[in-house]
């Protein structure tokens, strides 16, 4: 498979977008927002769509609940509810544990491959290079 670049990815391709990006671009992080602003431009811009799993929704919910920011998860709830979003199915598990067991990833992780697998993703966007591992997933950054 050819190196993948967000330059590169066609007008309309759909991306699984994994938990970090979707925090650090949320919440402004000062160093990681900024790597994964072009792909959030970009699907502002109607260029991109995203996907989100349930298992993301949980694990960005997680830090304005822990704050006991109800605000900010609603409008954090709000954002990734606007996505595709991929639930996790018997046939994605069965997936996830075929990825774990043939690529130690953590089971989140396999969760999210095997999804973005199963939706036909163009890539995955994630900070997590652990997703390396996985041959048939293209993954961005």
């Amino acid at each position: 498979m050819e190196p993948l670049t967000l330059e590169t990815m066609p007008d309309g391709a759909l991306l699984l977008m994994d938990s970090a990006p979707i925090v650090y671009f949320l919440e402004a992080h000062p160093k990681l927002a900024k790597i994964f602003k072009p792909v959030f431009e970009r699907h502002a811009a109607g260029e991109l769509h995203f996907a989100v799993t349930t298992v993301s929704i949980a694990e960005v919910l997680t830090g304005p609940l822990q704050s006991g920011n109800e605000a900010l998860a609603a409008r954090f709830r709000a954002v990734l509810e606007s996505w595709q979003v991929i639930d996790l199915t018997t046939d994605i598990a069965v997936s996830a544990a075929r990825l774990r067991a043939s690529s130690r990833l953590k089971l989140v992780d396999a969760v999210q491959a095997a999804s973005a697998l199963m939706i036909n993703a163009a890539a995955l966007v994630t900070y997590d290079r652990d997703f390396s591992r996985v041959q048939s997933l293209r993954v961005l950054p």
